[in-house]
């Protein structure tokens, strides 16, 4: 078994590709928060890629972490110099093995909060990135504006507090290279929110503000958010998977990465220090990402919320059992096509049919093995932001939503905490307790989830989604998931 680290590299098999380039001579050019699986296999591996051309030496990334089960990762990264093992899980049993080496450092904030600030002030610093969770952006799901209550963020408000938020952190050291006359560096969002790079302005921007009105304006005015669209599928990491990178490529790797072979990143073009040259290994440089992105929140992302909560209660554990029933399998479709595409506006050079049809078979990978777990968790921070707008979007048009109803009636019914065979689900979500305290209610009152107008604003109001959601509602308690699914295809 070969550990994982800089002086084992020339020593692992010769059918897993590692770094060319000397990591010696690399150096940070971008410090990211939110170092998890999907920054792994997606940025830090484009870099990897380009680093392989000898490019981009300059444009190293520095993790940081912030949350208390970020230092489970400073541990690995730092015991393997970096390093890990990204294993990538093809539909026909084949697996690929690659050791990515752009990451060179991890911070953990609260061990040494300056030193992540003064990185971040250094003028070789010229990108700071995120993937910090639809969750990790701070605002209300209905009104869109930062919570400015939030214990942390009145916590690093306070005069002369030393920072524990990323919103702390990131606009401390753009007031220090503002006060050193060092042009200030570019934020770039890589979470899975439409217009993500917007969304990043309003919410730094909203904090600065409050810390500092003038510092709040100069960000406004001076740093840039570039919007972007990212798409791999990333499962959790199982102790399985640490297994099978031992076992099939004899590398012993503390916390390696599994994925399956597509991936994509479309980034608007607006890096005012530079940008390492994404397009030479396959990321869209675009003027505008919007098309782009709506069509991935609303196709792919809303369409693992429409799979998740119905497989799950029809006894499935895994998306690609659930996408491997025929009747499922249609009932994406069909919501893609008829109430997820008509809100699309033109996506340049995709092939919407051609789109669709890849999504189910990335869905069906079975070697991918992606929980329905994973995809059920969070639902509060996901259904709002890809699954809401399709049906306001649909509304006003007087498209179909009766697909979209029912996806939100099978959430309904999971946050009840029982799958039909009664077994009990445990539910994921930051705001868990509320939510199944509603559900209990879905029989004796069944518009009682829809009514948390916190997550779902005014559409309580209309009066054609309330008849959709009831008709699901009452389908999934007396007819089951599956019988439910059947009745739209």
């Amino acid at each position: 078994m070969i550990k994982l680290n800089n002086a084992n590299l020339a020593t692992l098999p010769a059918d897993v590709a590692r770094p060319t380039y000397d990591r010696s001579r690399i150096t940070t050019g971008i410090v990211h928060f939110g170092v998890g699986g999907f920054h792994r296999a997606h940025q830090a591996m484009y870099l990897d890629r380009l680093m392989n051309k000898g490019e981009a030496l300059d444009w190293g990334i520095c993790g940081v972490g912030v949350m208390p089960s970020d230092q489970r990762m400073r541990d690995a990264l730092n015991s393997q110099d970096g390093l890990y093992t990204l294993m990538v899980k093809h539909p026909d049993g084949h697996y690929e093995a690659s050791v990515i080496g752009s990451i060179v450092d991890f911070l953990y904030a609260p061990d040494d909060p300056e030193a992540v600030l003064e990185l971040m002030a250094a003028p070789s610093t010229r990108i700071v990135s995120l993937t910090i969770t639809e969750g990790g952006y701070n605002f209300h799901h209905v009104t869109g504006e930062f919570d400015l209550g939030n214990a942390d963020v009145v916590h690093d408000l306070a005069a002369g507090a030393v920072p524990r938020t990323v919103f702390g952190l990131v606009t401390e050291a753009l007031r220090r290279r503002r006060a050193r006359s060092i042009a200030p560096f570019t934020v770039m969002s890589c979470d899975n929110i439409q217009s993500n790079g917007d969304v990043a302005r309003k919410m730094f921007c909203a904090y600065a503000g409050a810390k500092d009105a003038e510092l709040g304006d100069f960000i406004a005015s001076h740093v840039a958010f570039p919007n972007a669209m990212v798409d791999r599928i990333t499962p959790v990491t199982t102790r399985e998977d640490v297994a099978e990178v031992a076992r099939r490529f004899g590398i012993d790797d503390a916390w390696p990465v599994v994925c399956e072979p597509f991936t994509q990143w479309v980034v608007e073009d607006h890096f005012p220090l530079g940008r390492p040259a994404y397009e030479k290994v396959g990321v869209q440089m675009v003027a505008d990402v919007v098309p782009y992105e709506l069509m991935k929140l609303r196709l792919l992302n809303a369409s693992h919320q429409a799979l998740t909560y119905f497989g799950y209660l029809a006894g499935y554990r895994y998306a690609h059992e659930v996408t491997g029933n025929p009747l499922f399998a249609k009932f994406l479709l069909d919501y893609m096509t008829l109430e997820g595409t008509p809100t699309l506006s033109p996506v340049p050079g995709v092939d919407l049919d051609d789109y669709r049809r890849t999504l189910i078979e990335r869905f069906s990978n079975p070697e991918v093995r992606d929980t329905l777990a994973r995809l059920c968790a969070e639902s509060s921070d996901r259904i709002p932001k890809w699954l809401l707008p399709v049906i306001r979007c649909q509304l006003k048009a007087g498209g179909d939503i009766s697909r979209s109803a029912a996806v939100v009636a099978s959430w309904a019914r999971y946050a009840e905490g029982t799958d039909e065979q009664g077994r009990p689900i445990e539910v994921v979500d930051r705001l868990k307790d509320r939510l199944m305290a509603i559900a209990a209610h879905n029989r004796d009152n069944p518009t009682a989830f829809i009514e948390n107008r916190e997550l779902f604003g005014d559409l309580a109001d209309e009066p054609r989604f309330v008849a959709a959601y009831r008709e699901a509602l009452a389908s999934l308690h007396s007819a089951g998931a599956l019988e439910t699914v059947r009745r739209y295809c």
